[in-house]
């Protein structure tokens, strides 16, 4: 097993030439990502009637991987729910399906936003399509493949004039892109070209932790995944930098643009315990990122509790009658928030034998709960043991792999080159 750094594995993409569905991907297998491997994992998906190939291809003199989605009879017009049925049924990776899930949400939410309907309505056209599907769950796949726990990337490159949709023409860079690109950076060239399609910025969007000067970072490889066509005077393509962050405490990588959520409330006055308890479970398991409990005293004196819920904008409505209907409540309140998260990585340890998952941010680190548990049942120790030890066993072996990277040393009794 790898030795566990702070900072994590990083993929970031230089879009100097903007950045695509299928260019991430491209560039993602450019850089290592196993096709073999990838297509399996995409071959989860409740879909079929596509094709993915790998095309090596060259971009003014620049040796690429063209990612090509071939697509037969698929005339759907799906909504941001049925996109996420369809990724829920799959058998992905829990970090793959949390990928591609948060941007087909990014999607939706500026969807609606610019059509002033709700997320859970908005009809995807372009973006609702097979090959869309194929682009951002196998850019997911190939991140996990690569061992990504961080994305970055550069300012974002978008043309200008005007460009075709099924909504007829529209302004470049289109209404979504614009949406989906602010808080991080850009630069505008002067090409009636679209540099940047709103798939490959609903993945910086919500996969991106930092965006601007590439971070310092232990390279390891790099690929470049072509667009389409030919552009005079500039490489058509995406680069992806993959490496090891050398921020220890992780600190360079924090978000510098929040993102926005909406969080849920209910006072309840009439619910048991069981039921409370029941709602968050349920809440937790139909894609609230949180959900909490706190007691309160409402008119007349009588005690009741605040239930609320930390979510995704695109999963709002839906949560909110999830809320109602287990809770009896009468009507939900809501309100938008904005949220820094810390980066963060996954990694495994064990104790006594039994693996034991950590989640690892600047700082901190925690042990996976239900993996602490069966431990402490399996091994009769108590769980605050358990959690204490595994979360030491990571702490150790972070400092041996940081100590051997440090180390110029020669072995004892061994002679210089």
């Amino acid at each position: 097993m790898s030795k566990p750094t702070m900072g994590g594995r990083i993929a970031w993409f230089n879009c100097f030439a903007g950045i695509a569905g299928d260019m991430a991907l491209g560039s993602l297998v450019d850089a290592g990502a196993d096709p073999a491997q990838l297509l399996r994992l995409i071959e989860q998906l409740p879909i079929g009637g596509w094709s993915l190939d790998f095309e090596p291809t060259m971009r003014n003199g620049l040796a690429c991987t063209r990612a090509v989605v071939g697509v037969r009879g698929d005339s759907v017009v799906r909504t941001w729910m049925h996109i996420l049925g369809v990724l829920e049924e799959a058998r992905l990776p829990d970090r793959v399906r949390e990928r591609a899930i948060s941007a087909f949400s990014a999607l939706a939410e500026a969807e609606g936003r610019i059509h002033r309907r709700s997320p859970a309505q908005v009809h995807f056209h372009e973006v609702g399509g097979h090959d869309t599907i194929v682009d951002i769950v196998g850019s997911a796949a190939a991140l996990e493949l690569l061992d990504i726990d961080l994305v970055g990337s550069s300012a974002v490159a978008t043309g200008t004039g005007l460009i075709k949709s099924s909504h007829g023409v529209l302004p470049n860079p289109a209404p979504a892109v614009v949406a989906l690109l602010t808080g991080i950076p850009t630069s505008g060239r002067d090409l009636n070209v679209e540099l940047t399609t709103p798939t490959g910025a609903a993945m910086l969007k919500a996969w991106g932790s930092r965006h601007g000067a590439m971070p310092s970072m232990t390279i390891e490889s790099t690929g470049y995944g072509a667009g389409t066509r030919e552009i005079e005077g500039l490489p058509n393509c995406t680069q992806v930098i993959i490496g090891t962050t050398s921020d220890r405490d992780g600190s360079e990588l924090l978000p510098d643009v929040s993102r926005p959520l909406v969080v849920l409330e209910a006072n309840v006055d009439d619910a048991t315990g069981e039921t409370l308890a029941h709602a968050l479970e349920v809440l937790m398991d139909d894609g609230a990122l949180d959900a909490w409990i706190v007691p309160i005293v409402m008119k007349k004196g009588r005690p009741a509790h605040l239930v609320s819920v930390l979510t995704d904008p695109a999963l709002a409505t839906g949560l909110a009658s999830r809320l109602r209907a287990e809770t009896g409540s009468l009507g939900v309140r809501s309100h938008e928030v904005g949220r820094w998260g810390a980066p963060r990585m996954r990694s495994e340890v064990e104790v006594e034998g039994i693996p034991i998952r950590v989640k690892v941010s600047p700082g901190r680190v925690k042990a996976e709960h239900d993996d602490v548990v069966r431990a402490s049942r399996r091994l009769g120790r108590p769980l605050i043991e358990i959690a204490a030890r595994a979360e030491a066993a990571w702490r150790a072996e972070s400092e041996e792999g940081l100590e051997g990277e440090d180390s110029d040393e020669p072995d004892p009794g061994q002679t210089p080159t």
